[in-house]
């Protein structure tokens, strides 16, 4: 009896000090973060807060530069964790990278990812290729924190997949001239949030000058965007039916992603201006394509 109590005993003291020494080395590993860039926000909200236009041609974005500048503001807040990349995504043409997105492609720690552009020049896949990295990483331990520079709605389901497994998500915003360029059930879901001011853009974005284009479409107001809510949702009902209705409602306040996306496209054409970028006007896209349904049914 004394016998097997020694060797219980022994074989105890051995797996302490094998949790021990795992302990150890859990403890000498360091965190490891990476940033996720949603470009067509980028572009949108700080073109409009630095250059005063949401259009790509209209101004330049020193990239380099300010991808060096996000990643120095994550190594200030993220103190004791180490880069894992920056992961950029955008949309292309046939996802064929264009010369500015392979000279950002080309640049340590930084991978492209790229939806894809239709004839609207409207990002399609954005969204899911950040859900896909950012479950994956936080999935195989990849990441412990993920730094998402974003404002879309669609987003709320990558951030709640990543917590899922164990990861904190640090939402970053720009700074908005009016309003609120990020939506409230984004803010919502993440671990924390910051916002980039002007002068952190200011050395980066600058305005074409003499440029070919120049924006002339003025910011619509809520009221004019949630009447095109409407006149869709009324065209929607139209071909779809009540029956397609009934399978909507359930859902409120959310829409099925490619309805949410194809409402998204069609009014930019009919207002003739980005929504990109506008939380507030897109959820007042979305209200009136709501209340339009809710009448009828």
């Amino acid at each position: 009896m004394n016998d097997d109590l020694a060797a219980l005993s022994a074989r105890i003291d051995r797996t302490n000090e094998l949790l021990q020494r795992m302990l150890a080395e859990v403890a000498k590993t360091p965190s490891t973060h990476a940033i996720f860039v949603d470009a067509g926000y980028l572009y949108a909200a700080a073109g409009r807060l630095v250059a005063g236009t949401e259009d790509r041609r209209a101004f330049d974005l020193d990239a380099e530069g300010l991808i060096e500048a996000l990643i120095d503001r994550a190594r200030t807040i993220f103190a004791d964790s180490r880069l894992l990349r920056v992961y950029w995504y955008d949309g292309a043409r046939r996802r064929i990278h264009t010369a500015e997105q392979q000279s950002i492609a080309e640049l340590p720690d930084v991978k492209v990812r790229l939806g894809n552009l239709n004839a609207n020049n409207q990002q399609k896949g954005v969204d899911s290729l950040i859900r896909t990295d950012l479950e994956s990483l936080a999935r195989h331990r990849a990441i412990s924190d993920a730094a998402l520079l974003g404002g879309d709605e669609d987003l709320v389901s990558a951030v709640e997949a990543a917590q899922g497994y164990g990861a904190r998500v640090h939402l970053w915003g720009i700074e908005a001239p009016e309003g609120r360029n990020q939506a409230e059930p984004l803010l919502w879901e993440v671990d924390s949030q910051r916002t980039l001011d002007l002068d952190f853009f200011k050395p980066y974005v600058s305005r074409r000058t003499g440029a070919a284009y120049e924006a002339t479409t003025a910011r619509p107001g809520r009221d004019d965007v949630r009447f095109v809510g409407a006149q869709i949702a009324a065209k929607w009902l139209a071909a779809r039916g009540r029956d397609s209705l009934a399978e909507l409602l359930p859902g409120h306040p959310y829409l099925p992603g490619s309805v949410d996306q194809d409402l998204l496209v069609e009014a930019e054409g009919l207002l003739q201006y980005s929504l990109r970028g506008q939380a507030d006007l897109r959820r007042a896209l979305r209200d009136g394509f709501w209340e339009h349904l809710q009448g009828q049914y």
